[in-house]
């Protein structure tokens, strides 16, 4: 028997509905140190509190995460990340109220949650962190995301251009692993070696990255800094901001909105949907 039957499924579930209508991604982070709500988590029953939380309010996806993203984090190895991640990620798939996408970048993790039955694996650094996550996701079935980032800031760098020739070597790499392209969602890489400007053009660039590969794209500027520097809006005062944000990457052919705050979402992208339709 396959033993990634469950992710596999997920995830031929979870991409089937990606074209039909916006999809809200609610964070889990299950870290001491995320920038916007790290240590709220950390115990599974206020983890798993807090994941039925993001699906009653309408999250269509949860991505859990075990090590923080943040500028200036502390990396973990896989060990203490597993051991943070699985007390939570076994008791939420096993519920099963929404598709599960795992926030990681080591393979071997990737892996275990995939055993588990996790849809999706959320890879930060598109692949190029660990060589063996393309073949995890090719193995597993998983749908994957890839994001873009840079390793420091040049304010010089043409974000877009430098978009196009990172996706094109990602996709390369998954395609030599044998990770089906139909599985695969794009993520701009809001915050993540950039700079301001470079922020709001990744976000405008949704469109020229749906249209250039045919690919889901998903957005993720919740809270972040970039939101905060054009507003004076300390981390808990930034919705207005990233529903700004989001929507105009909706606007631009985002599809996948990894947010902290899912009911506001759910009900923005309902309404720009129908006055759309209307």
């Amino acid at each position: 028997m396959d033993p990634f039957t469950k992710a596999r499924s997920a995830a031929d579930r979870l991409i089937a509905g990606l074209g039909s209508a916006p999809v809200v991604m609610g964070i889990l982070n299950v870290t001491p140190d995320s920038f916007s709500d790290g240590g709220r988590f950390v115990a599974a029953e206020a983890a798993l509190a807090h994941a039925d939380a993001l699906v009653a309010a309408g999250a269509g996806v949860i991505d859990i995460g075990a090590e923080s993203t943040r500028p200036g984090f502390t990396p973990v190895d896989e060990a203490e990340e597993w051991a943070r991640l699985e007390p939570v990620l076994a008791p939420l798939l096993a519920r099963a109220a929404a598709p599960v996408s795992v926030d990681t970048t080591k393979a071997a993790v990737a892996r275990s949650a995939a055993l588990l039955g996790a849809a999706m694996i959320n890879d930060v650094s598109g692949l190029r962190a660990d060589p063996a996550m393309a073949d995890v996701a090719a193995e597993s079935g998983a749908a994957l995301v890839v994001m873009h980032h840079c390793a420091e800031v040049d304010s010089t760098r043409d974000i877009v251009a430098d978009m196009f020739g990172f996706f094109d070597e990602t996709l390369d790499m998954a395609k030599k692993a044998g990770v089906a392209r139909e599985k695969i969602v794009l993520d701009p890489g809001v915050g993540f070696g950039k700079s301001l400007r470079q922020n709001l053009q990744a976000i405008d660039a949704c469109g020229a990255l749906h249209q250039e590969y045919g690919l889901p794209v998903l957005i993720g500027a919740s809270r972040k800094r970039f939101i905060g520097d054009l507003t004076g809006a300390p981390v808990a005062d930034r919705l207005a901001g990233t529903l700004s944000a989001h929507l105009r990457a909706f606007s631009r052919g985002a599809t996948v909105f990894r947010v902290h705050d899912v009911a506001e979402h759910v009900g923005a992208l309902k309404i720009w949907s129908e006055i759309e339709r209307a």
